[in-house]
């Protein structure tokens, strides 16, 4: 049996696809998901496989319920149960992506946030990117993806605050991101992996940097928001 629409398979593989080519992980340190409600499923990408190598055959059905892989005799990414916690908490999003791009990852060993220190950062993130708590002893020894996800959701809230700042670093991890879609998901990974690239470099020219409160606020909400007038209608 083929889990997921000719569309959601394609979706998923193409998203996973981005993640080399925008630079955001080496060999295979990234993995995007895409999320099926109505069949109770998400497709991931399998550990270990590469990029290169990668087609719509080798994704992972994964029961969203249960963790348990639906078909195929492939392991799915590590980070499944992250992803999963995620889909069980935010039932708005269709699509999640982790990686370890070099400059959001800087942030989470740091325990750091990731600043609003401009206007590109507030585009997209209505706040700060959070850093989560250190896990436990106890929550790394047992379940510790599923864990992972938990921190994340603890640190982010409610389906709301997740549309807000689609984006966490697990601390001394790196980044997790989602979206609506799996694309929607690896390009907030790319807005973050360069908003936390430009940080860095603002921070060391001046480490008292800040953006004022009603400049973050007007950005965010002409992209977001019942008020927002940025873009165009598609055809």
């Amino acid at each position: 049996m083929t889990y997921g629409s000719p569309a959601l398979r394609r979706a998923v593989l193409l998203a996973n696809q981005t993640i080399p080519a925008a630079g955001l992980a080496k060999l295979t340190w990234g993995n995007v998901s895409g999320i099926d409600r109505e069949g109770g499923f998400y497709l991931i990408k399998p550990s270990g496989v590469a990029y290169d190598e990668l087609t719509e055959d080798h994704l992972v059905p994964v029961d969203l319920h249960t963790g348990k892989v639906l078909a195929g005799d492939l392991r799915p990414s590590v980070d499944s149960e992250s992803h999963r916690a995620f889909y069980l908490a935010w039932p708005s999003i269709g699509g999640v992506t982790h990686t370890h791009s070099a400059n959001a990852t800087a942030f989470a060993q740091a325990n750091r946030d990731v600043p609003v220190l401009g206007t590109t950062h507030a585009d997209t993130f209505n706040g700060p990117v959070p850093v989560t708590r250190t896990l436990t002893p106890e929550e790394c020894a047992t379940d510790y993806e599923l864990n992972t996800g938990r921190v994340i959701i603890e640190t982010i809230g409610d389906d709301e605050a997740a549309a807000a700042i689609p984006a966490a670093l697990a601390a001394n991890h790196g980044p997790f991101t989602w979206g609506a879609t799996p694309q929607k998901s690896v390009d907030h990974g790319i807005i973050l992996e360069a908003v936390a690239e430009m940080a860095l470099k603002t921070l060391a020219l001046n480490p008292n940097a800040s953006t004022p409160p009603h400049l973050q606020e007007r950005h965010f909400k002409r992209k977001h928001g019942p008020g927002a007038y940025y873009g165009n209608p598609r055809p």
